[in-house]
């Protein structure tokens, strides 16, 4: 689009701009160090920086135009509210070149970012995918302008805090196929319950345009009613016999992969995972039910959620050190229902005294007046995995999830911070292990992951509860 068009279709007004017929060509940043020939600079005013003060970088970098409130001394589209017209901005590509590319809307209170790497895996011909987690009003923007006149298929995660986030999302980009994987305990602090959480993600079901299709998770009961709420089809998932496209002859391998039998009405097919954990079985069924919708036969569809890789970080993302201890990164974020799931992964992929398990986990965010009781009960659950180690590390929360593991008769250590926990883990570890390291992204325990993932230490023995 020339500058004149962008600045048409946000309802901005040209600043320092000396040829408005120039092109935007590359997709939009929002950080001036990834601004390129041909980009677009998002200039948006955060806690601790103003994006305002690198437009000039930006511009250096080759950005043809800044998107601000406010003239920055380089070429500009100046608009009252920046977040407000880049939204505009790209519900105008939705609607005129990219017209034709279908959006394909993910939500849910787990498993999203997983669900969307198989989707994007699945569907054929060019797919565009939600890039990290960028699923709030910043990121999903961003993503669509990374589409081009090309790409087929469209797929963005939508996640929300509050009632009405996922329908301003959905505003921005309407849904041609709306997937909900579950309704769980994430961000119920924000919601006040379930129930506010069910209502929330049914507006991506809400806001299916015409002759759109609903994907839904058949085994969540707060999931089934929202075939209520589309005004479309509406295909199920899930390992109940109810299900449309579902799962049967379930296994495991020493790795923590599944291997399923596909079914669906058109016909069966065996599926081999490469993704940890048996949570990812519901996850790839919502990419069939897809894959389904996109014409594709049982027998390709299995081929290739078979071949799917994760391709976002810090998801359960499995390293095997050269001493043979394995770490499993799932330090991007934690909500109650993640960690079960987390935790029954490593409970899987080790066993016996050569291959020992060991969580590492942090605190859960945004869990409100449920926060101690949510703990608790990953303490719990902990314990009955039957690891071999559990190491808490923080504050009351972690103290939380200490005594959860102690009411199950389980043993656990809490330590204050993460140079205690690589303390403790360093001379403990030993070929074989299975490290599991999960904690709300805030905790930021990605960083005890990297210091694991030096080179090995001499092997040590498993130490027994302190503090």
């Amino acid at each position: 689009m020339s500058l004149t068009a962008v600045a048409e279709a946000v309802g901005g007004r040209l600043v320092d701009v000396i040829d408005p017929g120039v092109q935007v060509t590359e997709p939009a940043v929002f950080d001036s160090r990834e601004a390129g020939p041909g980009s677009l600079f998002v200039a948006l005013a955060g806690e601790h920086a103003d994006g305002h003060a690198f437009a000039e970088s930006a511009h250096n970098k080759g950005a043809v135009v800044a998107l601000v409130n406010r003239p920055v001394g380089v070429p500009a589209i100046v608009v009252d509210d920046v977040l407000h017209a880049f939204g505009t901005l790209a519900h105008t590509l939705l609607t005129g070149p990219l017209a034709a590319t279908r959006v394909v809307a993910i939500t849910g209170s787990a498993g999203k970012t997983s669900t969307k790497d198989f989707v994007s895996q699945v569907l054929p011909g060019s797919v565009v995918a939600t890039p990290q987690s960028f699923n709030n009003e910043i990121g999903l923007p961003l993503t669509v302008t990374m589409a081009d006149t090309t790409t087929d298929h469209l797929v963005l995660e939508m996640g929300a805090r509050h009632i009405g986030d996922i329908r301003d999302l959905t505003l921005v980009a309407p849904p041609d196929i709306s997937i909900v994987t579950n309704v769980g305990t994430a961000h119920i602090g924000e919601f006040g319950g379930r129930d506010n959480i069910a209502e929330a993600k049914g507006e991506i079901v809400e806001a299916l345009a015409p002759g759109g299709l609903a994907v839904l998770n058949a085994d969540d009961d707060y999931v089934q009613p929202m075939r209520e709420r589309a005004g479309g089809s509406v295909v199920t998932f899930g390992l109940g016999e109810d299900a449309d496209v579902r799962a049967t002859d379930l296994s495991t391998d020493a790795h923590g992969r599944t291997s399923f039998t596909l079914v669906t009405p058109e016909g069966s097919a065996p599926v081999q995972l490469q993704f940890v954990g048996g949570v990812q079985v519901h996850n790839s069924l919502a990419a069939a039910a897809v894959g389904r919708g996109a014409g594709l036969t049982p027998e390709e569809i299995a081929a290739r959620l078979s071949r799917a890789v994760p391709r976002s970080r810090w998801r359960m993302e499995t390293v095997t050190r050269a001493d043979g201890v394995t770490i499993v990164n799932d330090a991007y974020n934690a909500n109650p229902t993640s960690v079960r799931h987390a935790l029954e992964a490593l409970a899987s992929m080790s066993g016996g005294a050569e291959q020992r398990s060991v969580a590492v986990l942090g605190r859960m965010n945004e869990l409100g007046d449920d926060a101690r009781a949510a703990h608790e009960e990953i303490g719990r659950h902990a314990a009955a995995q039957g690891l071999d180690m559990i190491v808490l590390v923080g504050g009351d929360e972690a103290g939380w999830m200490r005594d959860g593991v102690r009411d199950a008769g389980g043993r656990a250590t809490w330590v204050p911070d993460q140079e205690a926990a690589l303390g403790l883990l360093l001379p403990a570890l030993r070929p074989g292990d299975v490290v599991l390291v999960k904690a709300s992204r805030a905790v930021q325990l990605q960083r005890l992951v990297e210091e694991l993932l030096k080179p090995a230490p001499p092997a040590g023995r498993l130490t027994g509860e302190s503090r």
